[in-house]
């Protein structure tokens, strides 16, 4: 195996972003197995070692330094080998072995050859491959080459996307299986679930989009990663990319409450009087805000000031609406909120959803009413308001079994059906019949 082989191998490492030392290991394994096969006798422990200076292949035969307290005794003729289980090694007894002089030296004989050997330590004997082996050993190494980039590549995405769950990565539409769009994240792809679709939103091949990293998994065809559109925490770190102040910290994320395509609330809070948290995040002429508003494809965004007083901050919450004051019944985990008739239905929102939200972010139930006294009905409510989170988590896990096996169906025909043909254009994701249901039966 000459030199320019080796610098190839290395070339294509560094291009693929896989360990050079782990396929070098994995080509060594490789030509000693092959020389074992053709060449070899049986016992035999062969090793090869890659000479990377000079591109040589060197094999030898590695034998273990042994003495007699290592050793069983020599079977006598007729005798079977004695099997020993676990249980009868007494502790700190180290199981013996039957000599074999292909794998193992006497420390006696060792000693002549080595003086500073020791037991228990091995030895490599050079071996001298015939004419034909380096035809041989190129050949394996490239079969190894090619085995090993496959997998380096699937591992690499899979520890590369592994750490970043929980962040926003940027991909562009493959095309569509089974209503589970496909996506080509660069290094590997990704697979956008029907329901972590944005409803209303459609997605064309060849349109880059940003998405939130769910999950990353091993499948059999390589890593499966799982990404959503409609996650809360997608809010946060889109700003986050926007925002300086949060990626430095001086402006913290609170909380985040969504009602994906539709509208959202983020809770923000900064430690130094000198920052106001909101601006930040609005930017120059609400470039800022915008930039987030134009990814999510037009969701509205209110960003509230985050307070440690539970009142201020349900009040705060309920933004745009004005409020002229709020009760909060510790008990009862409810705020009582009351506010300008001329305010009410800003406040409730529609169908409720700014009330809604309000109860989502800040956890506690919200009941509006008038600056008269009376309590208003909201067209939709539910029971429990601030429990609509865990509603909807409870809906998720009735089908999560089947969603998830769905998916890797998808994905397995993905790493297939490479050629498949990618569709003009995907149809809105459709709300799920169940979680709908779910829903429905809460606020009945």
């Amino acid at each position: 195996m000459d030199r320019d082989f080796l610098s190839a191998i290395e070339q294509i490492c560094e291009e693929r972003g896989i360990a050079k030392e782990k396929v070098l290991e994995t080509i060594e394994m490789a030509i000693a197995a092959a020389y074992k096969k053709e060449h070899g006798r049986k016992g035999q422990n062969i090793r090869a070692k890659l000479d990377l200076v000079s591109g040589e292949t060197k094999l030898f035969q590695v034998k273990l330094v042994v003495d007699e307290s290592m050793l069983k005794p020599e079977l006598e003729e007729g005798e079977e080998e004695e099997v020993y289980k676990e249980e009868e090694l007494a502790e700190g007894e180290e199981r013996k072995i039957r000599f074999n002089p292909e794998r193992h030296i006497m420390i006696d004989e060792a000693k002549k050859l080595d003086k500073k050997i020791e037991l228990k330590e091995e030895m490599l004997f050079s071996l001298e491959p015939d004419k034909n082996y380096g035809r041989i050993a190129a050949q394996t190494a490239k079969q190894v080459i090619i085995q090993r980039i496959r997998e380096a590549e699937k591992e690499a995405v899979f520890e590369e996307y592994k750490g970043r769950e929980g962040q926003v990565v940027s991909g562009v539409v493959q095309r569509i299986e089974r209503g589970n769009v496909l996506i080509d994240l660069g290094r590997g792809n990704g697979i956008l679930p029907q329901e972590e679709q944005i409803f209303g939103e459609y997605y064309r091949p060849g349109q880059r989009f940003r998405l939130y990293v769910l999950e990353v998994q091993r499948g059999p065809q390589g890593s499966m990663v799982l990404l959503s559109r409609v996650h809360p925490e997608m809010i946060s770190r889109l700003f986050e990319i926007e925002v300086p102040e949060i990626a430095a910290g001086t402006v913290l994320v609170k909380g985040v409450a969504r009602e994906a395509g539709s509208r959202s609330k983020i809770a923000v809070f900064s430690a130094e009087e000198r920052i106001d948290p909101i601006g930040s995040l609005v930017g120059q002429k609400g470039t800022r805000v915008q930039a987030v508003i134009n990814e999510l494809g037009g969701e509205k965004i209110d960003i509230i000031q985050w307070d440690e007083n539970p009142g201020k901050f349900v009040g705060n919450a309920l933004s745009p609406a004005k409020v002229i004051d709020t009760e909060i019944i510790e008990a009862e985990r409810k705020a009582i909120v009351k506010v300008p008739e001329d305010q009410l239905s800003l406040a409730i929102g529609k169908k409720g959803q700014n009330v809604r939200l309000a109860a989502k972010l800040t956890g506690w139930k919200v009941d509006i009413i008038s600056a008269k006294g009376e309590k208003v009905e909201i067209e939709g409510e539910e029971p429990a308001q601030g429990e609509a989170v865990q509603s909807e988590k409870e809906a998720v896990e009735i089908t999560e079994e089947d969603k998830k096996e769905e998916i890797k169906e998808t994905a397995e025909e993905t790493k297939v059906e490479e050629k498949t043909e990618s569709k003009e254009e995907v149809k809105p994701a459709k709300e799920k019949p169940k979680k709908k249901g779910k829903k429905k039966k809460k606020t009945e």
